[in-house]
């Protein structure tokens, strides 16, 4: 029987902290005086209580160390408490939101999703607005420590490969996973600091400078605009580029860098495959906007290159409406959304690193047929690929396809048209943000969707931010055998 007391333990102290910070958006409304801090009370009251109580009850069931069961409950646990009381505020406050409108759009937001179900942003009251921008930017620290200490210890989707990389070869310099998630922290809170600093040079002002900073480094998309980042064309659009791109970076190479490797980053196969990806894409849409829509030439690269990275990065912020450029740049960001940037990093999908072990096999197997006789291993970052990283990338696509699928087949049995579901589905799984379609397209939102769509959406996110197999070991028979 697995002892659920130290994940009611920790998910309690979480609790208490996150219904704290509810202060912070009651307080900014407080100041404006505009007459809505009342729900951020209330709702932090409840949550603070509730993670107390939690708390105290588990206390005595603490021990030493989790065993993989019960991380695997504490994760997935974290991820359906956090976003069940993060939801309090719509509830409470200005939306007067319905149960299932307020728990997608916090879900939506601990997962960096970006998907809205919220219409009249340029109207609603500035807390609300804050809330959002940080569970975004929770969320993004939060997926960075558990794909850096917990999922590689878990052997999760091929994770376990950056185990060695992240605290083996890291020894000398940071020996323990928790001092890693302390100096990665301290990164994550640097790097936000310089983007609102960036976007307040470019002209924004200071609130939306302090939002849009939270939900670009987190990679989340949220904005304080029904038109995201069409408000701010421009500038503002080569800052939110470049720092999108950074979040999307193994933030273990910045703690290198930080520690005096000054190679560190640029050695990582992973970030140079995904530079050129971003690279090529941009150019290619580019001269497509050029030559077959007529644009021009800067107007037409810094579109293709925000929008692409926003994509890639699956942060989800839209300065146009894309879908009015035609076919072939609609089809290429459907599937750049499906590979993601790279590992540890704030980024969401399938991961970079995944589709280069998975070329690597392909390539290997390719050259076994030609030559029967020959040995020849997959390898990665110049090293052969053990065999059960192998079979856990693999499992891990097989899973991603069959979800996309299955998801797909049943937000379609809740009346969505073809293209809503499959893009919908794909949006949800990937945490990439807007869909495709007059629905849920970069014009639209999902706030018109029924609701079993946004339940059949909201676990979706769940289960594609948590690596897919976290969440499908607790759904087995097995699991609960386990001792």
């Amino acid at each position: 029987m697995i002892d659920l007391r130290p994940l009611g333990y920790v998910t309690g102290l979480l609790l208490a902290a996150f219904g704290a910070t509810m202060l912070i958006p009651m307080g900014y409304d407080l100041a404006a005086q505009n007459g809505h801090w009342p729900a951020f009370l209330e709702a932090a009251i409840l949550t603070s209580m509730t993670g107390t109580v939690m708390a105290l009850a588990c206390a005595n069931g603490v021990t030493q160390g989790l065993s993989i069961q019960q991380t695997f409950l504490l994760t997935t646990g974290v991820w359906l408490a956090l976003p069940l009381f993060g939801a309090l505020p719509f509830v409470f406050g200005h939306t007067d939101a319905r149960a299932v409108d307020a728990f997608f759009e916090a879900m939506s937001g601990l997962t960096t999703t970006g998907s809205t179900a919220f219409t009249g942003l340029d109207s609603f009251p500035e807390g609300l607005l804050l809330w959002r921008s940080m569970m975004q930017w929770f969320g993004g620290i939060g997926i960075i420590v558990v794909a850096m200490v917990f999922l590689p210890e878990l052997r999760i989707g091929g994770m376990q490969i950056f185990k060695s990389e992240a605290f083996d070869t890291m020894g000398k310099i940071l020996p323990r996973a928790a001092e890693i998630a302390g100096r990665i922290s301290a990164i994550y809170c640097g790097l936000t600091l310089a983007c609102a600093l960036a976007y307040l040079a470019t002209g924004m002002g200071a609130f939306d400078a302090v939002n849009h900073a939270l939900t670009t480094i987190s990679t989340g998309g949220f904005s304080t605009y029904d038109a995201s980042m069409g408000t701010y064309q421009g500038a503002p659009e080569y800052v939110a580029t470049a720092f999108m791109v950074l979040a999307s970076l193994p933030f273990v190479r910045y703690v290198q860098l930080v520690a005096g490797n000054g190679h560190a980053l640029w050695r990582d196969s992973q970030v140079r495959a995904f530079l050129l990806m971003i690279l090529l894409n941009a150019i290619a849409i580019t001269l497509y906007r050029v030559f077959v829509n007529g644009d021009r030439w800067e107007h037409g690269f810094r579109e293709a290159l925000f929008n692409i990275t926003s994509i890639a990065t699956g942060t989800g912020y839209a300065s146009v409406d894309y879908q009015l450029w035609g076919a072939p740049p609609l089809v290429l960001f459907f599937f750049i959304g499906l590979v993601g940037g790279c590992a540890g990093s704030t980024c969401c999908s399938a991961k970079i690193f995944r589709y280069q072990i998975l070329f690597s096999s392909v390539w290997a197997q390719i050259r076994r047929i030609h030559s029967p006789h020959g040995l020849f291993t997959p390898r990665f970052e110049g090293r052969p690929v053990p065999e059960d990283v192998l079979n856990s990338v693999m499992a891990f696509f097989v899973l991603f396809i069959v979800t996309l699928g299955v998801v797909s087949v049943l937000l379609m049995g809740t009346g969505l048209d073809l293209v809503t579901a499959v893009s919908g589905a794909a949006t949800a799984i990937a945490n990439i943000g807007p869909g495709l379609g007059d629905v849920i397209g970069p014009a639209g939102n999902f706030a018109t969707l029924n609701d079993p769509a946004k339940w059949v959406l909201s676990a979706a996110m769940l289960i594609g931010r948590l690596e897919l197999m976290v969440v499908y070991a607790i759904l087995t028979v097995h699991f609960w055998r386990t001792s």
